[in-house]
């Protein structure tokens, strides 16, 4: 059984709609913990990077549980820096949750439950971090996995285009495209996979759409 002592620092637990992934508008808990070992250049969660608060693992599911969603995703930050991240995966499931968790790839995704939708990061050049992609996590994933590739410029696009074919990314999992807000447009992005016919989807910030820079509640 799930020790329910353990703690984690973490940055806010709030209900909105998922603003990325396949499960893009569904009504989802978000658990933020603090703490990241990447800085990418684009980041948009750099309040995460310190601070925070210190929860149980039984107290972050009393307020999971509080918002009354079925869907919840644990992020960051990079969520799988803390150890504690991965017992409140697994508790996640056992209370019959629907989790998905936020990661930069840069980290070994082999000890996460099963039952989770592992939405990985793969951290184009213009990211700054790109040195720090762990692909070993490749053939750690599958078919209930996204890859998610954040693109600043048409070179991180090009980068992108040529992973895709080496790695066969589409034959593992969803493989997700998605433009720096106020980098890269996204007509741009979306007529170069026109154009190219790749097997994507093209993802944008449903939630920075409806809010802007607010964070949705």
């Amino acid at each position: 059984m799930t020790d329910r002592s353990a703690t984690l620092r973490v940055t806010e637990i709030f209900h909105s709609l998922q603003g990325e992934s396949t499960r893009a508008g569904l009504p989802t808990v978000f658990v933020r913990l603090t703490g990241c070992p990447l800085r990418c250049a684009w980041c948009d969660t750099d309040y995460a990077f310190s601070g925070g608060e210190t929860m149980t693992l039984g107290e972050v599911l009393i307020e999971v549980a509080r918002h009354g969603a079925r869907q919840v995703c644990v992020t960051g930050g990079e969520p799988l820096a803390q150890k504690a991240c991965l017992p409140l995966l697994e508790a996640l499931c056992d209370a019959g949750y629907s989790v998905s968790l936020e990661t930069s790839g840069a980290l070994d995704i082999s000890q996460v439950d099963a039952r989770v939708s592992r939405i990985m990061d793969l951290k184009a050049p213009a990211s700054g971090e790109a040195d720090r992609n762990h692909w070993e996590n490749l053939g750690r994933l599958n078919a209930g996995d996204e890859i998610k590739i954040v693109l600043a410029d048409e070179a991180d696009y090009a980068w992108a285009k040529s992973v895709l074919a080496a790695r066969r990314l589409d034959a593992i999992c969803p493989v997700l495209l998605s433009p720096v807000a106020g980098k890269l447009d996204a007509k741009l992005l979306a007529g170069w996979v026109l154009r190219d016919k790749l097997p994507v989807r093209v993802q944008l910030q449903l939630h920075k759409i409806i809010w802007g820079a607010e964070r949705g509640r």
